[in-house]
């Protein structure tokens, strides 16, 4: 899961700090101290986590993109300069921007606040911010919540008895409360010491980043495995209650699919899968299990693994593998490439239910081609038992030029009568339904002028049942009575019509 990393470098983070070994320090010395510490952390148990770094005062400056070259973002934090007053609601705005321009707006990101506890002063302070949301114009919104998922920790570098820390709070916690997820308020045991600060930074990376271990199995062959990212809990809201969903630590193949019939569908999430290999007895007592990744890979190449075997397959038969994640959960395993050298295995989870792919149908119905005849065996997509009617498209206006469109193929059928007829009053009603079941009754006074316009621009060669038909479909669209949304508007019967 992507994190931002937003420092403040005003000038109340300069304010000496005086340890207890004598030592006299600042607080944004404290703070990158304790940054390096995340950073080291996860540069052992999360190396495949993006980072960025974003430095912030008045205004906002993103000092690092997002990279897995944690020694790029500490090179950084030695060249920061200190500059004037605190504002939030600025560095929030570039967050905003960041993630959105680097990983859209459905990936879920971090953003932990590194400050000292100071919410700015005067109109652009954090309660001058916050008492000011719903005066907001649709223009210059609030920032929070984010136009993403996203997760808010807030790390204040300074003692929990402050009161300015005391004051802040509560506001930390409205906008933690605002992004609509979980976040937290995290404050030093002890300022006068180093090592406080730094097991904060650690403590706050291992509740961040927990990673997932779980098996992949198939058949009699299994491989103990790690997920990259940590797949989280699934809400699905239904119309009455909600429920979640766990990730299972089995993974357990059902079958196999080819690409080709599983398309693009709806994902809530996609994770790197990565073999989890057991440590040595030498190496036992001197790595952790987070570790274990990271073996002498001769030995790793002399160990069987199911996850190679799987990888090779699925990439030679360019076919994906259906796996239950949950109970009526699924997913597809598959090889992905990122380049043309290098090719990874990888999972999508798809949303719960067994109907998450429309066109496989119920997945729990899935079964073996094997113990069905030539002639049984049918393709994909699967068609639905009930029968639709496609005779006509249904009508969406989502620009102003999709209803000028439809407005002029009416008037193109007007000038052709009496021969279009038929094709006139299908498209009028058409339209006419759509603006009524929209509640655009205005389109119909609109469309009847319209009309009245026609007649009087109609050309001496004209058909006179052309001017007839348009004057009785306008008198038809003014009256009140007519707004039913089944009735139906029906030709004039004239002499050029009749039979």
């Amino acid at each position: 899961m992507p994190t931002v990393i937003l420092l403040d470098v005003s000038l109340s983070m300069t304010r000496p700090v005086h340890l207890s070994d004598g030592i006299e320090t600042t607080r944004k010395q404290l703070a990158e101290i304790g940054i390096n510490a995340f950073l080291d952390h996860l540069s052992i148990h999360s190396k495949l986590e993006f980072i960025s770094l974003i430095a912030f005062s008045s205004l906002y400056e993103e000092r690092c993109p997002f990279t897995r070259d944690y020694n790029v973002i500490k090179g950084e934090l030695k060249n920061i300069d200190d500059y004037d007053k605190t504002c939030i609601e600025t560095a929030l705005h570039g967050v905003n921007q960041m993630v959105l321009g680097e990983w859209g707006n459905n990936t879920a990101c971090q953003i932990i606040l590194v400050t000292d506890g100071s919410t700015g002063v005067g109109s652009k302070s954090l309660k001058e911010s916050l008492s000011t949301i719903n005066q907001r114009s649709s223009k210059v919104p609030f920032p929070i919540p984010f136009s993403f998922p996203g997760k808010l920790h807030v790390v204040c570098i300074t003692p929990s008895s402050d009161l300015n820390f005391i004051k802040a709070k509560p506001l930390y916690q409205r906008l933690i409360d605002l992004t609509g997820y979980d976040g937290s308020i995290l404050v030093p045991d002890n300022l006068q010491n180093e090592c406080n600060v730094t097991s904060l930074f650690q403590k706050l990376a291992e509740d961040m980043y927990v990673m997932f271990k779980g098996v992949l199995r198939c058949g009699n062959l299994e491989s103990k495995v790690i997920l990259s990212p940590a797949p989280v809990s699934y809400t699905k809201v239904n119309d009455f209650d909600c429920q979640t969903y766990n990730v299972s630590e089995l993974i357990e193949v059902c079958g196999f699919i080819s690409v080709g019939d599983i398309g693009s569908p709806m994902a809530v999430s996609r994770h790197l899968i990565l073999p989890s290999t057991p440590p040595s007895k030498q190496d036992s007592t001197h790595k952790s299990d987070v570790d274990v990744i990271d073996d002498d890979p001769t030995d790793e190449g002399k160990t069987p693994s199911f996850c190679v075997l799987l990888h090779g397959a699925l990439r030679v038969e360019n076919m994906a593998a259906l796996v239950t994640i949950g109970e009526n959960w699924f997913g597809f395993v598959y090889s992905w490439a990122d380049s043309k050298k290098k090719s990874n295995l990888m999972m999508t989870v798809l949303t719960p239910g067994s109907d998450a792919v429309p066109w496989l149908g119920d997945l729990n119905n899935l079964g073996s081609s094997d113990f069905y005849s030539a002639d049984q065996v049918g393709g994909f997509p699967v068609k639905p038992t009930e029968k639709r009617s496609y005779s006509q498209n249904g009508v969406v206006w989502i620009r102003q030029a999709g209803l000028q469109s439809d407005i002029q193929k009416i008037l193109r059928h007007a000038r052709k009568l009496p021969e279009k007829t038929q094709q006139f009053y299908k498209e009028l009603n058409r339209l006419r339904k759509a603006a009524i079941s929209l509640g655009f009754l205005d389109l119909l006074n609109g469309l009847a002028y319209i009309f009245d316009q026609e007649c009087m621009q109609l050309p001496g060669s004209a058909h006179p049942d052309c001017a007839l038909q348009l004057q009785h479909a306008a008198e038809i669209l003014r009256k009140t009575q007519n707004r039913d949304i089944k009735y139906v508007v029906m030709p004039l019967q004239t002499n050029y019509t009749s039979s």
